[in-house]
């Protein structure tokens, strides 16, 4: 590595470009994409490099009521446990070929404006940043969506961190999968809040997808439930219009106190050179949360953080990334990157709730 080949005009501008790009892209006004994770999730350091989920079981029970001068009963404790591990490194690494030098270097001879030279010179920037972003978001829809964070890697190498969905918090469908004409999925769903209830929990918030919505849109049980509210007098279940996720949403907060999301993401990836697209949520999972903090964004300094290379210019984004510029010969190029050590981790999972409508129950 050497020091950028534009080394005056990347050590002046380099850092302000970088929280520029931080700012735009955590500014919700500001771009069209959202991350979900920011509004959930809580950073935390790590110093030992090592995330960790809590799970604790908390009971509440009534006190005992005894006789003057009886010994009270001894009760169990409440059960904590822990599921921990490594803390990955994501990252992106972008460079500029000799014919993009080129022309840069007529840019600059030419004299033309320097905005638009600064556009060229750092046009690589958004995207390294933005695509730790793009990572982060990617594990986190899928671990709200199963309890499993799941990312493929170049190289095949590859990210898979389960945070311990419980097993008797997993419900499915009932007789009736939810495409059928006489399918209940209110009574399917109305399961999970009686198990929430048991385990004394309340459920604020439920995420579902499009392919999930779109079955509740069209089912008779869920139309008929839409038209009671608001009180329409119907003689069958054919003459309501399939409902929209309002609607639907409007049924979620009058039975059951509960606010819907709908869950619509797509994340891009370019593995070995072949690009992709895929979709982070589990098809036609539905999440039941009962807390809007749903846990941390772990995160430790990389390598270089501590140990710079000579000749790089460095800048911290967002406290996480690490974004740096710097060049090699033979070839002859300029590269920017972006790496991070950071995970997103859901705790208090013994209150998070899962139905799966595309599977029966047991």
């Amino acid at each position: 590595m050497e020091k950028s080949l534009y080394f005056q005009l990347v050590n002046k501008y380099f850092p302000q470009l970088v929280a520029s790009v931080v700012e735009k892209l955590n500014g919700k006004n500001q771009t069209t994409l959202t991350y979900m994770y920011r509004d959930h999730l809580t950073n935390t350091y790590s110093q030992d490099g090592r995330w960790a989920s809590i799970t604790a079981e908390y009971t509440r029970v009534a006190a005992d009521v005894v006789s003057m001068d009886a010994e009270l009963p001894l009760k169990s404790r409440d059960k904590v446990s822990t599921a921990e591990g490594q803390i990955p490194k994501v990252g992106m690494k972008l460079y500029m070929t000799e014919k993009q030098l080129k022309d840069l270097d007529n840019m600059i001879a030419q004299r033309l404006p320097q905005p638009q030279i600064l556009r060229n010179l750092f046009a690589d920037l958004p995207r390294c940043i933005q695509a730790v972003y793009e990572r982060i978001e990617d594990m986190f829809l899928s671990e709200l969506s199963t309890g499993v964070a799941l990312a493929t890697g170049s190289g095949g190498t590859g990210i898979r961190i389960d945070v311990g969905f419980a097993e008797k918090n997993k419900l499915g469908h009932g007789a009736k999968a939810w495409d059928a004409e006489d399918a209940t999925p209110l009574d399917d769903i109305q399961l999970v809040y009686d198990k929430a209830m048991d385990d004394q929990n309340t459920i604020t918030t439920c995420y579902l997808d499009d392919y999930t919505i779109k079955l509740l849109g069209k089912n008779n049980q869920v139309r008929a439930q839409f038209a009671f509210n608001q009180g329409i007098a119907i003689n069958s279940d054919s003459n309501i219009p399939i409902l929209s996720f309002e609607q639907i949403a409007s049924i979620f907060r009058n039975k059951w106190q509960t606010n819907l999301v709908r869950v619509a993401r797509t994340i891009k990836t370019e593995i070995n050179g072949k690009k992709g697209t895929h979709n982070p949520w589990a098809k036609g999972h539905m999440t039941f949360t009962c807390y809007d903090n749903l846990g941390d964004l772990f995160w430790t300094n990389v390598a270089e953080a501590t140990r710079p290379v000579a000749g790089v210019t460095y800048q911290s984004a967002d406290e996480y990334i690490l974004a740096s510029r710097y060049s090699t010969n033979d070839p002859l190029r300029e590269f920017t990157s972006s790496q991070a050590m950071v995970v997103p981790i859901l705790n208090n999972v013994d209150a998070i709730y899962s139905l799966d409508s595309t599977q029966a129950v047991g």
